[in-house]
């Protein structure tokens, strides 16, 4: 009989995506909001989805979430299928528009997002109030909050339950520029342990905070790497000029200058 030695070593099995789109597709009639998408994101990152509004970065956050069907192709999350209820425990989403109650105070909608996860740890839930600087508003009616504080109130919502995979949709939109560097902080320390943050935007400036980036337009990825992959493979140094360079698109060339200096008008 063989026995085998004790130094022979197996080579370790790669960690499933955290998020996975094969082929997904989702029309609305003659509009394919989202046409055809392959991703396939490793876990721990904060992923940017850039372009201009109206590009499918909704709809996709949508059927990777489960809160919409495809037309055709499938989603995962973290190796599930989409849509999956017993999933979602482990998902946060906030929403563009602020998905929070608006009769309840503060801490009636953060803790009852919270309980709707599991978490009822008064203690956690107050960190996520300090957090968006919201932990002195606990008994304000969420109607009376500034269109700020009520997006501040939203990503508490989403992040309550500690989730493993959270997608925020254009989530720093009315956030004072202080507060936006404390939460673009604070997103860099959940991937620092393990979390995936998928990201929308069409503000070019956040887009270095991303480890990755996606670039969207009409339903398609037009190209996605680092933001100093992306800049090396348009031959710039801008990441606007980058989009517009996999867009296809380019900046207006200047006017001609007449006879006497002037722009030809």
């Amino acid at each position: 009989m063989t026995v085998a030695s004790s130094s022979t070593t197996t080579s370790a099995t790669p960690a499933a995506p955290a998020v996975e789109a094969v082929a997904l597709r989702k029309a609305f009639g003659a509009i394919n909001a989202v046409d055809g998408i392959d991703l396939s994101l490793p876990a721990g990152r904060i992923y940017g989805m850039l372009g201009p509004n109206g590009s499918g970065k909704t709809t996709l956050i949508r059927l990777l979430t489960g809160l919409t069907s495809a037309t055709s192709g499938q989603a995962r999350v973290l190796g599930v299928a989409m849509p999956s209820r017993t999933n979602l425990a482990r998902i946060g989403y906030m929403t563009q528009a602020d998905g929070i109650y608006p009769e309840l105070s503060v801490w009636e909608n953060l803790s009852f997002f919270a309980a709707l996860y599991g978490q009822r740890d008064r203690a956690e839930i107050v960190r996520t109030l300090e957090l968006v600087e919201l932990d002195r508003r606990l008994g304000t009616p969420a109607l009376q909050l500034s269109g700020g504080m009520r997006r501040r109130l939203s990503l508490a919502c989403a992040l309550a339950h500690r989730p493993t995979v959270i997608f925020l949709d254009e989530p720093t939109v009315g956030v004072d520029p202080a507060l936006r560097v404390q939460f673009w902080d604070h997103f860099h320390r959940l991937a620092a342990d393990g979390a995936t943050l998928l990201v929308s935007s069409h503000v070019m400036d956040e887009a270095d905070r991303c480890d990755e980036l996606l670039f969207m337009r009409d339903g398609h990825v037009l190209a996605q790497g680092t933001p100093a992959d992306l800049r090396v493979r348009a031959g710039t140094d801008n990441l606007e000029s980058a989009f517009l360079h996999f867009a296809g698109l380019s900046a207006s060339p200047p006017a001609a200058a007449g006879p006497t200096g002037e722009a030809a008008r």
